[in-house]
């Protein structure tokens, strides 16, 4: 099959048969245009696709700041809130301590009113509230070092204080009872004889409760020639109260008792012609008259 083509010129018309490889030549450039056009197609499809990928990535880190910074502003409210009320303890804290100071007497020397001075240099930047509350935490734990400080000191000399009264020796060692023989020179009951009696007799029911007359540390329970059932209390600095002739004891040695503490139970063990209880005050030792301690108003 052949193509003829006319070809319209100043000279008039002239035939053109065209070869072969002619015919050819516009498949190929349509060929080569449709090549050209898919390998643009799928290079423009490929930037389109990077490109909502890189928008995917961006909405997702913009997404994960967004939670990050809701979840970091609900975690320093409730830090914010935390710290308020631990404040609000700390200030109620040393109320208490100043009312204790104030109670024993010792408010000059005890101060938890006043502000813990405190100071150094700040790297926060420009963040205002953070740095606010950084501040404010370090203030309360200052505060806090402070107080432990202070109170624990107080409660030292506050337990001073108190162990000074309660180891002050006064009163009889019985709920009821009455003397029935003085400190001092009397008739022995057993010989009749003239005798230095060295402590004082005080006579109840048998049974009844004998009560420390001060706080100390037991520093004998049990038998002592002469004294039947015997507990010995050490109350410091160099006094010592004896509790003879006991029917039975409810301390041991080592045992901690508080002034009116019961320690024993009446009775007439030991040298004894009835129930009573047989009472001393040592100073280094030695008895002495028990009447000034007896007789003498508590602390």
């Amino acid at each position: 099959m052949s193509v003829t083509v006319f070809i319209q010129g100043r000279n008039g018309v002239t035939r053109w048969q065209p070869s072969k490889r002619w015919l050819l030549l516009p498949i190929l450039l349509l060929a080569t245009g449709s090549g050209i056009y898919q390998h643009n197609s799928a290079r423009f499809q490929d930037q389109q696709a990077s490109v909502d990928n890189d928008r995917l990535v961006r909405e997702q880190q913009k997404k994960q700041v967004l939670e990050l910074k809701s979840a970091t502003e609900s975690q320093l409210a409730m830090l914010v809130t935390h710290v308020a009320r631990m404040q609000a303890k700390i200030t109620r804290l040393e109320a208490l301590g100043q009312q204790v100071a104030q109670q024993n007497k010792l408010d000059e020397d005890f101060d938890f009113s006043s502000e813990v001075g405190v100071g150094g240099l700040s790297e926060l930047g420009t963040n205002i509230a953070l740095g606010q509350l950084i501040d404010d935490m370090d203030k309360l734990a200052s505060r806090i070092d402070n107080n432990n400080v202070q109170l624990s000191l107080l409660e030292t000399v506050s337990s001073n204080h108190h162990i000074d009264d309660e180891r002050y020796i006064s009163g009889i060692p019985l709920d009821k009872g009455w003397l029935s023989s003085p400190y001092g020179l009397r008739n022995d009951p057993f010989n009749g004889r003239r005798t230095v009696h060295k402590g004082i007799d005080f006579t109840g029911r048998e049974g009844a409760k004998v009560v420390a007359t001060a706080a100390g540390v037991v520093t004998w329970a049990g038998n002592m020639f002469g004294y039947g059932e015997l507990v010995e209390i050490d109350h410091g600095n160099g006094l010592h109260t004896r509790y003879g002739h006991n029917k039975a004891l409810s301390v041991t040695v080592g045992d901690v008792v508080a002034k009116g503490d019961a320690i024993a139970s009446m009775g007439s063990t030991g040298r004894s012609t009835g129930a009573h209880v047989h009472y001393e005050v040592l100073r280094g030792g030695q008895q002495i008259d028990p009447q000034k301690f007896v007789y003498r108003k508590a602390s």
